[in-house]
């Protein structure tokens, strides 16, 4: 994809987004509903910010562009494969006062929060969450994964609260305005666009090399929807690197960025504990395979036809492909480390028919010696060898062994979770030894289960009562009725009497 193509392609990106917010304005201007409420505010925030980090993608191309066009080479440094980033069991501890908690005193203090993560130009967000003085940490269950992400990545994490206010005012919006949207489809996206702009310069001034100019960007299209609805202010961020990629929870420190005099504030402890996981492609998939010829012994004359896949932080050499599939052991499995060595003999610089791999094998150093059937084979061979040590090097302790993501759950609106996180907080130490605590989860599921089934029948029980005194006191109007009916015949039996319909 030339730099022309994927530059319409962000242009489209930016207009989509623009839709998304147009969207997202609208809708805000018309619920009702707190929830409502705070769900088009979050994705009126997340817009926003998508259509900054593409503007700022946007920017860097063009700026690449002009300086291309001056002369200037591309950078010939190697460059690490893509991989997968995956965070997830977010989970911020509160530290409220003795007498908001324990004593259950003061205002409830009840706030709607989120959390809006960025890696790259990609932003995703969890679902919002409630939380109050009851609530002992804030828990985002959302499992966020970010594609194609490099190793030199940063995880933006942001922690942004509003206070919920109950009840939610109807009609809070305000008088709407009419918008005049005329012109062409063209000219409509392009207001669309500088719109976009203009929202990039209110977070400050991003020029894109072209005629864009402060002062010559035009109104935004919907003005007056900026001071609508519930508003989230930035509570606490942190940023994320290779070297905090772990399999297991970690702890990280947050930079608060409110204080308590703020209405959205809340009481944070300081720390964030989460999963931070690596998957590099090196890692998921094959590098290279192919027929190889691998020398066992020192014998320079002796070698031997494998069929050689490098994957991982092995090369596995099989006598042939069938072997691969099957439980049989390979012939050979080299070791490729980080710490590999990958050369060409001095002696064979020119013509390049051998390799050799110097590694750690069962803690002792080892060589390896291999070549192809062809010159260019064996220049391929030596490319992804050479290639794959590097991928290895730059993920780090990503490659140590395969990490995994978990597929993301359906997200569950204004979800609220409480509990403590001192259960959850994985500390290094040796293994438990005695018997396993019972699973209070279940236990707690289980006593639920119950309950809801007791109130069920208790309510079923209640119903049937019920519904069996209405028929007894229709039994009873009906025989009243007909009582009175009778008695008023029999006194004048010669005149009409039209039935009595009594209330």
């Amino acid at each position: 994809m030339n730099d022309n193509v994927q530059a319409d392609e962000v242009l489209r990106q930016i207009e989509r987004e623009v839709r998304m917010r147009e969207g997202a304005s609208k809708l805000l201007a018309a619920c009702s509903q707190r929830g409502q409420a705070l769900e088009a505010s979050k994705s009126l925030l997340t817009c926003n910010a998508r259509i900054l980090a593409l503007l700022s993608q946007l920017q860097k191309m063009r700026k690449a562009q002009i300086l291309q066009r001056d002369g200037h080479r591309p950078s010939e440094d190697p460059v690490p494969c893509a991989g997968k980033v995956a965070i997830s069991d977010l989970r911020i501890p509160l530290m409220w006062k003795d007498s908001e908690y324990f004593k259950n005193k003061g205002e409830l203090h009840r706030c709607a929060v989120f959390c809006l993560l960025q890696c790259g130009t990609e932003i995703q967000d969890t679902g919002v969450v409630m939380v109050d003085r009851t609530s002992t940490d804030i828990c985002f269950e959302d499992t966020v994964i970010f594609n194609n992400v490099g190793p030199e990545f940063q995880l933006l994490v942001e922690l942004y609260s509003t206070r919920a206010v109950e009840p939610f005012p109807p009609g809070a919006v305000g008088q709407r305005r009419g918008v005049r949207l005329g012109g062409s489809l063209g000219c409509y996206s392009g207001r669309k666009i500088r719109a976009a702009f203009e929202s990039a310069t209110l977070c400050g001034y991003i020029s894109t090399g072209g005629d864009v100019r402060p002062g010559s960007l035009s109104p935004p299209l919907f003005p007056y929807l900026s001071a609508l609805g519930p508003k989230y202010n930035l509570l606490a961020h942190t940023t994320l690197t290779i070297k905090h990629v772990q399999e297991a929870f970690k702890t990280h420190d947050l930079l608060l960025s409110t204080t308590e005099e703020s209405q959205f504030w809340l009481p944070l402890y300081g720390n964030m504990c989460c999963r931070l996981v690596a998957q590099p492609l090196c890692m998921i998939q094959p590098v290279i395979s192919g027929q190889l010829k691998v020398k066992l012994e020192d014998d320079c004359n002796h070698w031997e036809n494998v069929y050689g896949v490098l994957r991982r932080q092995t090369l596995i050499c099989c006598r042939s492909p069938a072997d691969l599939e099957s439980d049989d052991e390979p012939l050979l499995v080299i070791p490729i480390i980080k710490d590999a060595v990958v050369r060409v003999p001095d002696d064979d610089a020119v013509h390049c028919h051998h390799i050799r791999i110097s590694t750690q094998c069962q803690g002792a150093s080892a060589t390896y010696t291999l070549t192809a059937h062809t010159a260019e084979d064996v220049q391929r061979w030596n490319q992804a060898l050479w290639q794959h040590i590097y991928n290895l090097s730059q993920w780090k302790q990503s490659c140590d062994n395969l990490m995994k993501i978990d597929a993301p759950s359906p997200r569950r609106s204004l979800a609220v979770k409480q509990g403590s996180l001192y259960h959850d907080i994985v500390t290094p130490s040796s293994p438990r030894n005695g018997p396993l605590a019972p699973d209070i989860d279940i236990e707690i599921r289980t006593l639920l289960s119950s309950y809801h089934k007791e109130s069920f029948d208790n309510i079923k029980r209640k119903q049937t009562a019920s519904e069996g005194l209405q028929e007894l006191q229709l039994l009873q109007k009906t025989a009243k009725q007909h009582f009175v009916h009778q008695t008023l015949m029999d006194f004048v039996p010669h005149t009409k009497v039209l039935p009595l319909q009594l209330d």
